[in-house]
């Protein structure tokens, strides 16, 4: 078994993910770098440091996932934290507002074909690999499971009249992330008993490619409350969902 503790951050080529794995290999951990495409991870991997490994992944393709769990189980033995940062918007590029994005994905109108490639990634991608790599955390001690949610996703928050969330709530990417914590809370209830915690978390309007680098929030900021929860101690929660500075997210 691999000596030091073993981080999987998918979708860690660039962004919130990318900032995951520097941040995590500072803190001493092994960090598998996830990407669908490998020279792209191997870029990623070589900006974040010799601790860090390229690991091809592809979340909507179940070959993809069963070669990636394979080779983290035969190379290093051990997963000690599994954070699913992978995440699409949308299945084209555009330099729509929020307001444009989220008029274009209504119930009434949305695309089918859009809105399923996007929860292909956002929702079935995460329970496939959730799936696949269980085994490999089951088998290590304290194994931790972050995922990476919005706060566009909260029920509680959109149902408000006054919040400001409330009229960019959409079928397609929102939505994904409401069903990605009821994943969350599904996931926490499993594993309770093995004390395997499951959370999830809000990076906020992050500079991403995802949001058109059109956030409020640095990756910086986007990605401290996915570190702080991967490296929870054995009394920290399980099933919570929080933002770095503003604490505890409703559901």
């Amino acid at each position: 078994m691999h000596d030091k503790a073993v981080a999987l951050v998918t979708g860690a080529n660039r962004g919130i993910g990318l900032q995951i794995a520097k941040e995590l290999s500072a803190k001493g951990l092994t960090v598998l770098v996830g990407a669908r495409d490998v020279a792209r991870g191997e870029a990623a991997a070589n900006v974040v440091g010799q601790s860090a490994v390229a690991l091809q992944l592809d979340v909507t393709d179940q070959t993809s996932i069963a070669a990636a769990a394979e080779r983290v189980r035969r190379e290093f033995g051990r997963l000690d934290v599994l954070i699913q940062n992978a995440a699409i918007a949308k299945t084209e590029g555009s330099d729509q507002t929020g307001e444009e994005f989220a008029q274009a994905n209504r119930p009434s109108i949305v695309s089918l074909d859009d809105m399923r490639a996007v929860w292909d990634t956002n929702v079935f991608g995460v329970l496939a690999v959730y799936q696949a790599m269980l085994p490999i955390l089951r088998a290590t001690p304290n194994a931790r499971i972050v995922n990476v949610s919005s706060g566009a996703g909260s029920l509680t928050v959109v149902s408000d009249p006054d919040s400001p969330l409330r009229p960019l709530f959409e079928v397609s990417y929102a939505a994904s992330k409401t069903a990605l914590n009821a994943l969350t809370v599904a996931m926490a209830i499993e594993l309770e008993a093995e004390g395997i915690k499951v959370n999830a978390v809000s990076p906020g309007y992050t500079k991403t490619r995802l949001t058109s680098f059109a956030g409020t929030e640095s990756v910086e900021e986007g990605a401290a409350e996915a570190v702080r929860v991967a490296l929870l101690g054995s009394d920290g929660p399980t099933g919570a969902f929080t933002h770095a500075t503003l604490g505890v997210v409703p559901w």
